[in-house]
């Protein structure tokens, strides 16, 4: 989409700022996304999508509702330059301005606002830091240069030198992006990282009012994604030590720099929204001030799966299910590995994987090559993308392997329908299971926790449910009464109706 079409765009109430995810990604955050905007019809949208390669994004996965009235895609992969180098000198007050903002990130401390604003304003502009100052210019060679003398420890120059450059030439576009942002009355980011710092240069240069929601926490994703890239060569990584002893210098660059990236996010945004008390400790733990964070919930609406309830006949079906993304996240093996103990009690259990299958197809030939190897073919099964409405009542269990969650809507949705779960220690997924309050936690377990990749916990506490129908019971009913106290869409639409209105009221008497 180009500018003047941008220009032709209407206005909307909220710009959604969105990486890697809605409308091209199914599932998860997208399916919230979608929830948020048609549960608030009252409220116009632009839809500002982030993408890093445009090859790993495909068709359009949503149709857009009504309410949107805009949508632009930005991939940040994009950034081949036009043109012949040319030698410059570079603005020398725009590079000491970012020596100071590297400074404090450094010290762990806020940035000061008259360098945040100088910073932001500077960024992408001619006459403060160009894209072309930033990779030709004299005053970047030698911050650069700099910083690889005074603080690097083990890459070569060379390794460095490049490493800074990929790290920091999306921003010039981002920057792009926030000066041609389409008017609206208030930004709401789905993450820190790139979306996050979008929204706060946005916010910062045009006195936007801010809100974050974080579903996952984005640095400590991204500090698992960095720690296993086979993209970054360390020249030699420790056995033993600590985490940040065993990661090579340029690894550790890349994790301090999205640290970086949500720090300012944190100190731009209000408020700043987590799913659940975990979240948020990891929020105030990242520098997010206290006074600006708060929980809200995701929701469903319980009434959706009353016919998924009544399906169900007296019997418990003997019918694991995974339902979810076949991705290494979701950690599928261990399911699979579980699912040969369970078999080896309960002969006629089967186990359902439910989900698509498109997004890492390497892993997805392996969890079947398990399968295969563990003789479990007639066992375990991958059904595909299903509407979860059909399959809910065929269940006897709901089970998440997961190694990381922030808080899955897949266990709201089986409570719902009735279906006790099994989960792994992660994310909310114990609030869920048995309870995040004192009047929560009266309700009782609505099912079972257990560690992360372990097949034979996982099997047991399986096995104990499925072969225990007053445990069942009792755990289906504690399911069903906590989501529809403490988890339905009308209280969390309510909730971000009021941050909508007060950001879009308080945007109106300053405008």
């Amino acid at each position: 989409m180009n500018l003047k079409q941008r220009q032709k765009a209407p206005k909307a109430d909220i710009a959604l700022l969105l990486e890697g995810t809605y409308p091209f990604i199914r599932g998860g955050v997208s399916s919230w996304v979608h929830q948020i905007i048609t549960g608030l019809p009252q409220y116009t949208f632009a839809l500002i999508f982030l993408g890093g390669d445009r090859t790993h994004y495909g068709k359009q996965q949503y149709t857009l509702p009504d309410n949107v009235t805009h949508l632009e895609c930005h991939y940040l992969m994009d950034t081949e330059m036009v043109g012949k180098p040319r030698p410059r000198k570079g603005n020398k007050s725009a590079f000491a301005a970012q020596k100071c903002l590297h400074e404090q990130f450094k010290s762990g401390t806020p940035v000061e606002p008259d360098i945040l604003h100088k910073v932001f304003a500077d960024l992408g502009q001619k006459r403060g830091i160009s894209r072309e100052d930033f990779l030709y210019s004299e005053e970047s060679w030698e911050m650069i240069d700099e910083h690889y003398r005074t603080y690097c420890t083990e890459p070569s120059f060379v390794d460095y030198f490049w490493s800074v450059r990929i790290m920091h030439a999306p921003l010039f576009q981002l920057a792009e992006v926030a000066r041609n942002l389409p008017e609206v009355r208030m930004l709401h980011s789905i993450s820190t990282g790139y979306a996050g710092l979008l929204g706060a240069i946005t916010s910062e240069q045009r006195g936007i009012p801010f809100a974050l929601s974080e579903h996952g926490i984005y640095t400590k994703e991204r500090k698992i994604d960095l720690s296993q890239a086979q993209w970054i060569q360390d020249p030699t990584d420790q056995v033993s030590g600590t985490l940040n002893e065993q990661l090579g210098y340029i690894r550790r660059l890349w994790i301090r720099f999205f640290e970086a990236l949500g720090r300012l996010t944190y100190q731009q945004a209000g408020p700043i929204v987590s799913l659940y008390r975990g979240n948020r400790e990891r929020q105030l733990q990242d520098g997010a001030p206290e006074e600006r964070t708060r929980i809200i919930p995701n929701g469903i609406d319980p009434a959706r799966f009353e016919e998924a309830r009544a399906a169900r006949t007296g019997d418990i079906p003997k019918v694991l299910g995974l339902v979810g993304r076949v991705v290494p996240i979701k950690d599928i093996k261990t399911f699979i590995r579980a699912m040969r103990s369970v078999t080896s009690v309960i002969p006629d259990a089967e186990g359902w994987i439910v989900g698509p299958e498109d997004e890492d197809e390497t892993y997805v030939r392996e969890c079947k090559e398990l399968v295969d190897s563990l003789g479990l073919s007639k066992q375990v099964k991958f059904l595909g993308f299903q509407n979860v409405n059909d399959i809910l009542p065929q269940l006897g269990l709901m089970v998440l392997t997961s190694i990381s969650e922030a808080l899955p809507l897949v266990i709201l949705e089986a409570h719902a329908a009735g279906l006790p779960c099994l989960a792994t220690d992660v994310g909310a997924c114990r609030e869920l299971l048995e309870g995040a309050g004192e009047e929560d936690r009266a309700l009782g377990t609505s099912g079972a926790v257990v560690p992360i990749a372990d097949p034979e916990a996982t099997a047991r506490e399986a096995v104990r449910l499925l072969s225990n129908p007053q445990k069942w019971h009792k755990a289906q009913k504690a399911g069903l009464e906590r989501v529809q106290r403490f988890y339905t869409l009308d209280s969390m639409f309510s909730a971000y109706e009021s941050i909508y209105h007060n950001a879009i009221h308080q945007q109106g008497r300053s405008a």
